[in-house]
């Protein structure tokens, strides 16, 4: 696919920077490029200390809802937690559980289940909780959009705290003016309500309820420090639903990383090791493409209450075949999307949708729960918007949308909302539920009120910094490494370089999948650089800046005057026990 790359001119004086927080210039202008600017915000970004977390009760409500459950904890009233089915809900609800818990409360749980009740409350819950002589209930990752569900639960008597962090909704005054509309809870703790004062408002659902829970455990008298043990759930939840690990976000998975490396927690312990791991080991990219899909494996094609199970199993034995038998549903989702994604691209194919400026693929057969992962890699291969629909059980149809920066989801959806029966979610996803015969309709409107331009589709590649090969060492690595977590919205830092030309290549590994290279840049020395992209396609990259012959010798060990750019992330090596700097090729052009 095309590319532009462009190079970041944020401007800042790098060498001041630098003398005073003692780093290189180079990870000064990467900060920068950051927009982390002033010597506190600095300071901030490169410390991560707990002293830095903003107060919860600054949340709107934290303090009104803790209250309620002080009372209810006190008078032994029943109650439950109401999550989600996905990384952040499950996560929320063991945050939840096990807070109430520690405080003496006589709390259970109930976690949706993805086919039979979709997401967040339905009236079937109420009804249940009711029956079972429930009182309070508390909401985790959903509730913000539930006012039918709360006024329901509170004709029955029961209480309702909500903890959310999606988007409330709203409708549009004549004006253009948002009207939001807030559920009729009796508490509502969520950043991103109006007249809500925390300063940070891309919490993840986990860590409102962690919030919560700070705030519950200062007015039952147990230490605040007490709650720590559950930030390494705050920061998997905050990476496993893709939120922006920038400001607080970050801190947390910080903090959360450092946890995770110490835990004694059974179900996290077991999630490592079932996939040959171990917790010192573990990054932000871990929690987002190794063990979070383990956990959302079980809500996607079986129940989530298994993975709320694991978190909650206090015998390591236990907790092993539990996370044995998600690593095993995940490797079977694995296949499916495999599957789905084939699907969709004979679907585009043969309906023309990929020429819509926001692709609807409806693929009546796929199972509902993968709709928003085929939507994600559908999206990557066009970078556009994309929606997967599929049957639902129900006789209507589920969907999943995923975004790109230019395309704010979940507002563009309102312009459609007469056609559906429930629809929620961000700027980057969202998820809908509909009548089959407004399939077309939605892919019409949604197409009709998009003002993307051909510039929106073409992926940009921003690079922090064009910097010679020659210029890496293993102490500037290791500097890196205090930017992380890396992730949405502080991602890695992308390096450039142009002119390279490849001393010898060859493609190595058991199954012949990774290209291996040694390029010098004229500036002095060479480098190792391995590539684990589409090699056939690299190498008709190098047939075209040259010829086959040349290509052919290169692979022979002979170099060659063959030029190209690269973009590239510096990396260590320690294969067998040898310490070298090499690079690891990202784009080339």
């Amino acid at each position: 696919m095309k590319e532009k790359w462009f190079v970041a001119a944020k401007k800042a004086d790098f060498k001041a920077i630098g003398e005073r927080f003692g780093i290189d210039v180079v990870t000064a202008r990467i900060i920068r490029n950051r927009d982390i600017v002033g010597d506190e915000a600095i300071a901030a970004y490169l410390d991560c200390s707990k002293k830095r977390l903003f107060d919860p009760h600054l949340l709107k409500d934290a303090d009104k809802g803790a209250a309620i459950l002080a009372d209810k904890i006190a008078q032994g009233k029943k109650i439950r937690v109401i999550g989600d089915y996905d990384i952040d809900g499950v996560n929320a609800a063991y945050i939840l559980l096990a807070g109430l818990r520690r405080c003496g409360a006589r709390a259970d749980h109930v976690i949706p289940d993805r086919v039979h009740d979709g997401y967040g409350m339905n009236t079937g819950m109420i009804q249940r909780a009711q029956a079972d002589c429930v009182d309070t209930i508390v909401t985790c990752d959903n509730g913000i959009s539930a006012a039918p569900e709360i006024e329901a639960a509170h004709e029955a008597g029961i209480t309702v705290v909500v903890t959310d962090h999606h988007e409330v909704p709203f409708t549009e005054g004549a004006d253009g003016e948002k009207i939001y509309q807030l559920p009729p809870a009796d508490a509502i703790i969520n950043p991103k309500q109006p007249g809500c004062p925390y300063p940070y408002k891309g919490l993840c659902g986990a860590a409102v309820a962690w919030k919560l829970v700070q705030v519950l455990y200062g007015r039952m008298g147990i230490p605040q420090e007490e709650s720590f043990a559950m930030i390494a759930h705050v920061a998997f939840a905050t990476v496993g639903d893709v939120m922006e690990l920038t400001g607080e976000n970050r801190m947390l998975v910080k903090l959360g990383l450092e946890a995770i490396h110490k835990t004694e927690n059974p179900g996290l312990l077991a999630l490592i090791y079932q996939n040959k791991l171990e917790r010192e080991q573990i990054k932000a990219w871990h929690f987002g493409f190794v063990l979070g899909p383990c956990i959302n494996a079980s809500g996607r094609l079986d129940t989530a209450r298994r993975s709320l199970q694991l978190l909650m199993e206090p015998s390591l034995e236990k907790a092993s075949e539990l996370a044995r038998e998600l690593v095993e549903l995940n490797d079977r989702r694995k296949s499916l999307t495999l599957e789905g994604i084939a699907q969709a691209q004979k679907v585009i194919e043969e309906q023309g949708i990929g020429d819509d400026k926001v692709m609807v693929i409806y693929l009546p057969q796929c199972h509902e729960s993968l709709a928003g992962i085929i939507a994600g890699r559908i999206r990557e291969q066009y970078h556009k918007p994309v929606f997967v629909l599929a049957d639902a059980q129900d006789g209507g149809v589920k969907g999943s949308g995923r975004s790109i920066e230019a395309y704010s989801m979940y507002e563009e959806m309102t312009k459609c909302s007469a056609l559906f029966t429930k629809f929620g979610g961000h700027p980057m996803a969202a998820g809908l539920s509909m009548e089959k015969e407004n399939v077309e309709p939605f892919r019409r409107g949604l197409n009709s009120y998009a003002t993307l331009t051909d510039e929106d589709f073409i992926p940009k590649i921003h690079i922090d910094v064009p910097m010679p090969l020659s210029y890496i060492h293993v102490g500037l690595i290791r500097e890196f490494e205090r930017l992380e977590p890396f992730g949405k919205g502080n991602e890695k830092p992308v390096f450039a370089v142009q002119g390279v030309h490849p001393l010898h290549a060859a493609i190595v590994g058991k199954n012949k999948n990774v290209l291996k290279m040694s390029l010098e840049d004229g500036a002095g020395g060479s480098i190792d650089a391995v590539y684990f992209g589409d090699i056939e396609a690299f190498q008709a990259f190098l047939y075209e800046k040259s010829s086959r012959q040349q290509v052919e010798a290169l692979f022979r060990g002979a170099p060659q005057n063959i030029r190209f750019s690269i973009t590239y992330d510096p990396s260590v090596d320690t294969y067998q026990g040898n310490r070298r700097v090499q690079v690891i090729i990202r784009h080339y052009c």
